[in-house]
């Protein structure tokens, strides 16, 4: 298996126009956090959440990927494409799953699976003998990895719909592109070598994955990455230097405004890297996650605040630590794996977090009472009917 394929396999309520009675966002929402359990190992990692709570990713034991129910319930095995180990990183709004799987000759080769994880179809390859899917939209257009033929390179691809045909989407002048995320317009990101055939660079292509478009770096740095893109075209990513010994380093994480443009730096101040965003511009990455001699943990970057997902106090209570989060969806539902205190094996566990909105206090409901009530006889003053009112 080559350097790069090894190096890939080793990321309120509101209630509008009654200002004086509305309540605060920050105020109105608090977490919940469950554990998804384990198969049959001792750790268990989740990669990827659609907006109706539904979850994949792995665990040892046996190297099979899973997906669970709505709302994390109900955890269960995917197939193979006829060899003993497969690997989802992504799952769309009808449950299709993209991700890897060994093949009865010994190949890693893509796949999309039907709905709810049905069935398991290979994606082939470029021609090579590899091929890794990484990320999937709502019409099953999924992108990812393989090899080129005679296994001379390795370039990012894209398919049509339902995951029918494999498309090299080329570089930015190197010999390597991988893609990791496609919004539902085929917008695609992910990294690529440049010119030097050394550094690498963050793209975004155009629809459906033509064209590619160098995002650059943050300044002061030489490498960056895209990790996922929004149905606005915002993208989110790293930016930092990357060494073939260390892989990337002295990082930070980024996000850009609708279509790629202007690549900013979020604020926070250790080694960050932005791992996933939903279309409400809420993101989700990881704090000091590689770093030796710090205490890892992820982050929430909503409305320009950033939150410490470990430091929350329902994760703090039910034992969870050193969170990583590597996906969110519209609901605003967070995933990916900790350490959970009392864990047989002392393994990572995967994790659903999830926003609860509070129940208002007795003296809030009279607030918005009264406040109706007010617009309700202004409507009544004007010889209008009151919306409120059948």
């Amino acid at each position: 298996m080559s350097h790069q394929l090894f190096k890939l396999i080793r990321t309120t309520i509101f209630l509008g126009g009654i200002s004086a009675v509305s309540v605060p966002a920050a105020a109105a929402t608090d977490w919940s956090i469950v554990g998804l359990g384990t198969l049959s190992g001792t750790y268990s990692v989740a990669r990827a959440i659609n907006d109706y709570g539904q979850v994949v990713g792995n665990g040892n034991g046996v190297d099979l990927a899973f997906i669970t129910g709505a709302n994390g319930v109900g955890m269960h095995y995917l197939d193979t494409l006829g060899g003993t180990r497969s690997f989802a990183f992504d799952i769309n709004n009808s449950g299709q799953v993209a991700g890897y799987s060994s093949t009865s000759s010994g190949y890693l080769h893509a796949f999309i699976t039907g709905a709810n994880g049905v069935g398991m179809m290979d994606l082939g390859t470029l021609g090579g003998d590899y091929s890794i899917a990484y990320g999937i939209n709502d019409q099953g257009q999924v992108v990812g990895i393989s090899s080129t033929e005679g296994n001379a390179a390795y370039h990012a691809f894209i398919t049509g719909p339902g995951g029918v045909g494999m498309t090299d989407l080329g570089t930015l002048g190197g010999d390597y592109s991988v893609a990791y995320g496609i919004n539902n317009s085929g917008e695609v990101v992910g990294a690529s070598t440049i010119g030097d055939g050394a550094t690498q660079h963050a793209f975004i292509s155009g629809a459906h994955g033509t064209g590619m478009v160098d995002l650059s770096t943050l300044n002061g740095t030489t490498d960056s990455l895209a990790w996922d893109i929004n149905n606005s075209g915002q993208v989110v990513g790293f930016s930092g230097f990357y060494d073939d010994f260390f892989g990337y380093y002295s990082v930070k994480a980024f996000i850009t405004d609708a279509g790629g443009a202007s690549m900013d730096g979020l604020e926070i101040s250790q080694d960050s890297r932005a791992n996933a965003i939903n279309d409400l511009g809420q993101v989700v990455g990881g704090i000091n996650q590689y770093c030796s001699d710090c205490t890892p943990s992820s982050f929430l970057y909503s409305d320009g605040t950033v939150t410490d997902l470990s430091l929350l106090e329902p994760v703090v209570a039910a034992g969870w630590s050193e969170l990583t989060a590597v996906g969110i969806n519209n609901h605003g539902q967070i995933i990916g794996w900790g350490q959970l205190a009392g864990s047989p094996g002392g393994g990572s566990r995967a994790f659903l977090l999830s926003p609860v909105v509070a129940v208002p206090e007795p003296e809030t409901y009279m607030m918005l009472l009264a406040g109706l009530g007010l617009l309700s006889f202004a409507w009544r003053r004007e010889g209008k009917q009151s919306p409120f009112q059948r």
